[in-house]
């Protein structure tokens, strides 16, 4: 009977761990945008350079793109990312020419999960001059 218990806890001790690793990855499903830089490039058009941190980057999963977004909700730029960035975590990208109208004073930007779609944790940023 002890021998029993002893074997059940060793099993206990090594699925418990695994299952809390398993839900702790389970539970985040998008990138988050770490950081925006945002540029003036002309009048009424924006460069930005976007840092995204992915936590599923393989072949078979990645973030797979980010978008620039108004308050309102309205997408004003898009950019498509075609491959995973394993060694390169957290990836720095640019989206250049993003025509953004007048009385705009601040975008959100939010990466995409190649399986989910859009979420995570959302970058915002002050657009320069206005």
């Amino acid at each position: 009977m002890l021998r029993t218990l002893i074997r059940t806890l060793a099993l206990a001790a090594l699925i418990v761990p695994a299952l809390g690793q398993g839900r702790a990855l389970a539970e985040q499903r998008y990138p988050d945008v770490v950081s925006v830089e945002v540029r003036a490039a002309g009048p009424g058009v924006f460069d930005f350079d976007v840092t995204v941190s992915s936590p599923y980057d393989t072949p078979q999963r990645y973030a797979d793109g980010f978008r620039v977004s108004a308050p309102d909700g309205t997408v004003l730029g898009v950019r498509k990312l075609w491959h995973d960035h394993r060694g390169e975590q957290p990836f720095t990208r640019d989206l250049y020419g993003v025509r953004i109208p007048a009385g705009i004073g601040k975008v959100s930007v939010q990466a995409r999960d190649q399986k989910y779609g859009y979420g995570g944790k959302r970058g915002e940023a002050a657009l320069p001059g206005r």
